[in-house]
């Protein structure tokens, strides 16, 4: 199975891999399945064939006690500030071999939470896109076991990306500190450094009226990440323990740049499209 989950990192376009997978996984419990990553996956797991146990709040002890009986999977669509209040509530009506799975931006801290909380397979993941995904964007979902040494905890990794493979998403294997070091440039020092830079050039005299096309590119693309997912990026960025480190990076290249060497900087930067 660890071959066929390279596979599906490999073989694009996704069309390919739906033809390859089959998903075992067919009755899943959603906790958060009225949110936006609980409803995209409600959507496509049911597309797939699987039965879907919606969890939404008020989670009532009957309510969870319906929606986990015979669960193959929980998939923990909540917010991470949330993970470990809810995985109390549900711990009770976990059944053996059940698969506890989270969909969060940070790694670390959630799968902390379910790997003290429950003694069975773990498995963190974050699907790398929301509910609307541009054209020409290929959807990624990181995979992590929760114990990297664990049988079990491998099995269940490869069923989850078999499941996400038949969605259309292509998987790729992952640690909890990998990933968290990833998002704390790709989410956390994007969000801060923006929030740093636009926040700056407030104190500029009149200098709306020299916004350029590229600058209005940049705003524009600011502009959502800044308002309607404001708090979704702070609290990301908040959980994840590499953002400082990666902004203290970030502050040694602006150094760099202050020294004036902009071509060092601009020859290492382009790697992106080589």
């Amino acid at each position: 199975m660890e071959k066929d989950r390279r596979l599906m990192l490999s073989e694009s376009p996704i069309t390919t891999v739906k033809k390859m997978t089959t998903p075992s996984l067919k009755r899943i419990a959603i906790a958060g399945a009225d949110g936006t990553m609980g409803t995209l996956f409600t959507k496509r797991f049911t597309e797939v064939g699987c039965e879907i146990r919606p969890l939404v709040i008020p989670y009532t002890e009957e309510a969870i006690k319906d929606a986990l009986s015979g669960a193959e999977m929980v998939l923990l669509c909540v917010p991470v500030t949330a993970m470990g209040k809810v995985i109390e509530q549900l711990k009770p009506h976990l059944e053996e071999g059940t698969i506890l799975a989270d969909v969060g931006s940070v790694k670390d801290g959630p799968m902390k939470e379910m790997l003290a909380h429950y003694d069975g397979p773990v498995v963190g993941t974050h699907p790398l896109f929301g509910d609307a995904i541009p054209d020409g964007f290929v959807p990624k979902a990181a995979i992590a076991p929760g114990r990297e040494d664990n049988e079990a905890d491998q099995i269940a990794a490869d069923k989850i990306s078999v499941l996400y493979a038949a969605c259309g998403y292509v998987c790729f294997d992952t640690t909890a500190e990998e990933h968290d070091r990833a998002m704390a440039f790709i989410q956390g020092l994007n969000f801060t450094s923006t929030v740093a830079f636009l926040a700056a050039s407030k104190d500029i005299q009149n200098i709306k009226n020299f916004v350029t096309p590229s600058f209005k590119r940049r705003l524009d693309s600011a502009r959502k990440m800044l308002t309607d997912d404001k708090e979704l990026f702070t609290t990301i960025s908040e959980a994840n323990p590499y953002l400082q480190e990666s902004n203290r990076k970030l502050m040694s290249y602006l150094s760099v740049a202050a020294g004036g060497d902009l071509d060092l900087l601009s020859e290492r930067a382009q790697w992106w499209w080589r």
